[in-house]
């Protein structure tokens, strides 16, 4: 199978350099019209410029793609709307949504100001629910979408420094498992990629031989599987240097206790098989599944 885009119409947001330059570079080198977007702004989301797009908008046309640029702030709902359209008038759909714009405000949270944590939350968030919110209807009177969320390792699993970073990207997660359910009739599959690159976002943080291997390049083949019509839906995949997993949030089988007086004495005694990960851990495919396991659970002691 020959992973093409001929036909197709993908908006890859944040794609003026770095890791969305490379999707929007990849996806028009298979096939797709791709309308670039990028605000064009700092790597803290100051300023704003479409030069940023439009170049690498002028690299896919001079390699004999079609592209388009736009200089929306995915922030911005309307001009997110008119983004979309953009896209829509131009190539008569939109197939492909790569929500991938992003800025950092890094500092421990014992020293950041609210101001910075809303701000990552609102372009990495509610940007991307605006983004998702601006094709959903697209997408579902053409019965085909395909939604790529970019988490990060930071929002799975922490880092210092990054607590609204972190916060913002596990959010992604929670947008993208409830998109893809409700999204399943429609045949629109919504997929998140948690990537490890070097960008202009990781300047100066890493030795130069690691930031070699790092190359965004390598990220791209995992947003490719996630954004074709063979997709999968509510997968994470996490790629860099070449190396590809996937992240799953899981449910322990636990135990039951009921309530008495004493059940927190209960649990705290027995707090270790709760988070102990055995072959009753699973994958659950929607929230329904944890009342599902404790009723479950329940209805067996009183059966």
């Amino acid at each position: 199978m020959t992973v093409d885009f001929k036909g197709r119409v993908a908006i890859v947001t944040g794609a003026g350099g770095g890791l969305g330059r490379a999707h929007a570079l990849a996806l028009a080198a298979r096939g797709a019209r791709v309308l670039v977007n990028d605000l064009g702004g700092a790597v803290d989301g100051s300023g704003g410029s479409v030069g940023a797009a439009q170049k690498v908008v002028d690299e896919i046309v001079a390699a004999g793609g079609q592209a388009l640029a736009n200089g929306a702030s995915v922030t911005d709902f309307a001009a997110v709307q008119a983004m979309v359209q953009q896209a829509v008038d131009a190539w008569g759909r939109v197939d492909v949504l790569v929500n991938n714009a992003g800025i950092l405000r890094d500092k421990s949270f014992a020293k950041m100001d609210m101001d910075d944590f809303r701000l990552v939350v609102d372009v990495h968030l509610m940007g991307a629910a605006n983004c998702c919110k601006a094709v959903w209807p697209h997408m579902v009177a053409q019965n085909y979408g395909r939604i790529v969320m970019t988490t990060s390792s930071t929002g799975l699993y922490g880092n210092f420094g990054q607590a609204n970073y972190g916060a913002a990207k596990l959010a992604q997660v929670g947008l993208m498992q409830t998109l893809a359910i409700e999204g399943a009739k429609y045949g629109i599959r919504v997929n998140a990629l948690a990537p490890t690159a070097a960008t202009r976002m990781t300047e100066g943080l890493l030795p130069a031989e690691v930031l070699a291997a790092l190359k965004p390049e390598a990220v791209v083949p995992a947003m490719l599987v996630l954004a074709h019509e063979s997709a999968p839906t509510r997968a994470i995949l996490c790629a860099g240097a070449g190396g590809f997993e996937a992240a799953h949030i899981t449910l322990t089988e636990g135990i039951h206790l009921g309530l008495d007086d004493d059940t927190p004495e209960q649990l705290a005694a027995r707090l270790d098989e709760v988070l102990a990960r055995t072959d009753g851990e699973q994958v659950p495919q929607s929230g329904a599944a944890q009342a599902q396991l404790e009723v479950g659970k329940a209805m067996a002691v009183h059966a």
